[in-house]
Order: structure tokens, then sequence, then C-alpha cells
């Protein structure tokens, strides 16, 4: 038995408990994500994510979900590791580099008072190949694509932001029987490693409303990579234009996303809930 001290942060509500790993070590990290995510009986969250040392940048960061699934990337999450790395001192630097299982990204901070209060990260360039995504489907890509998918016939569009997304527009997506459909997306055949599945309603051309059933975790009040996912669709299919700024509202609240064929940027929130002890 012993004690861990942690860190309760979220970003748009997409909240996750944190561990500076850079000072204590964390044995069997996808049992503690089950055990602390319970909104019962532990801390609470979608997961948890471990701050640790990198050798080729600022940071590493490793996530683990709800099911104690590990996670190639968390865009929310990225962001406040950027802040938790800024505020502790551990890199107080306006540019930060963060290491990922997706690659290496770039975060700038945006401060007041001398803390991170919301942080721009630079997700890379979107992966349309399908095979990379990974989705089974033939083509080059899967842009607005009629597919037999989740017992239905679905028009969807297929990204990559360093995890695999699923995106569909239609109607107000708070009046779906999302507990339902959600899984049957995440578990289709069709994705080898499961899915993230937004569903979008374009409200006009600079704005998106966004609901989000994640693997591994289910529904969340945010996903960040999912709202980049969600831009890079909504350009592709002619609903937005590349280049300018596209809001896409969440539940727990908004992020602004600026897709380019060269990279995807998205700025939002990072706040700090509380400090804390837990004996594991």
């Amino acid at each position: 038995m012993g004690t861990l001290k942690f860190t309760k942060m979220h970003g748009c509500g997409n909240d996750y408990v944190y561990f500076d790993c850079f000072s204590q070590n964390i044995e069997d990290p996808e049992t503690l994500s089950i055990r602390l995510s319970d909104r019962h009986k532990g801390v609470g969250g979608d997961g948890i994510i471990m701050v640790c040392p990198s050798d080729i940048a600022d940071g590493r960061m490793r996530i683990f979900n709800a099911d104690g699934s590990e996670a190639m990337m968390c865009g929310n999450g990225i962001r406040c590791v950027a802040k938790f790395l800024y505020d502790t001192g551990l890199a107080h630097k306006k540019h930060l580099e963060i290491d990922t299982l997706s690659g290496v990204k770039y975060c700038d901070i945006i401060e007041k008072n001398g803390e991170a209060v919301a942080v721009t990260v630079d997700m890379g360039r979107a992966e349309l190949v399908p095979g990379r995504i990974p989705v089974s489907l033939p083509g080059e890509r899967i842009v607005g694509e009629t597919v037999s998918v989740a017992g239905g016939e679905y028009e969807v569009t297929c990204v990559s932001m360093g995890n695999p997304h699923c995106v569909l527009f239609g109607g107000d997506p708070m009046e779906l029987d999302l507990e339902t459909v959600g899984p049957r997306f995440e578990k289709d055949p069709i994705f080898p490693q499961g899915v993230n599945t937004e569903f979008i309603e374009v409200i006009d051309s600079h704005t998106l409303k966004m609901r989000v059933w994640e693997r591994g975790s289910g529904e969340t009040m945010a996903c960040g990579t999912g709202a980049c996912a969600a831009a890079v669709a909504a350009c592709l299919n002619g609903y937005c234009k590349m280049g300018e700024d596209i809001t896409v509202h969440l539940r727990g609240g908004d992020l602004v996303i600026n897709y380019t064929d060269e990279r995807v940027r998205m700025t939002g929130e990072a706040v700090k809930v509380f400090d804390g002890e837990i004996e594991v």
C-alpha cells in the first residue's frame, strides 16, 4: 500500500486524473484507470493521464481510458498536460513539445497571471488513407460515402487524428439514442481498432454542434481529436472552408479548429480542478 499524488483537470468537461511521473512511479496504470475513473467509488474521470519525462520533448503523455485501454492521443488531455508542465515549472515555456504515441505535438501556451488558461495545439496532418486510420473500406479516402455500418446504412467520413474517427452529419445530435448507436459504431468490424464516432449538426459555415462516443470511454463531454476530425470532415464535405476558424460546440464547451492540408490546429481551455492524494 502506498500513496499517489494526483491532479484532477479538464478541458471542456473532458476530465482525467493526472499523475506527475517525473517524481513518482505508477504501476499497473490499466487497473488504476478503471478504479479511479469510477464516478461513484473512485475520483471520477474519463481515464488517467501520466505526465512523464521524455528524451525527445519537454514531457511525454500516456493516456488510459476508463476501461483500462491505452489511447494513442487525446486532444483535451494534451492541453491539460501542457498546462501541468507550464504551471508546475516542469517546463515553464510558452512553446512546448509533448511526446505521445501519435508523435510529438507542439503546444502554444495562452497564459493569464502567470498560469496557463488555454492552449493551442498543432495536431499535425489529418490522415485520410483508409488503411492508416484504420477502416476496412476500399478507396483512397472515405468522404461522405454511404456504407453498411453499425447495423444500418450511414453516410460517413473517416479521419485519423492520431486515433480513428468516423464523422456523420445530420440533425440535432442531442436527439440521438447515443447509448445504443455509439457502441455499434465502436465495435463494428470495419474498424479493426475500434473508432470514435462524432455526430455533427452544421449550424453555419464556421460553426458545428457535436456529440461524441469515444472508444473505451463511451460518451464524453468533449473530445479534442473528435472536434478536429469534425472540422476536417466539414471542410471535405463542403460545409466549411479550409484555413478558416471553425467553432465546435461540445456538451462541455467550445473548441476552435483551423484545418489546412499541412496541419490541424486546436485551441481550447485547460482547467485545474483540484489536487489530491489516494492510497493504492
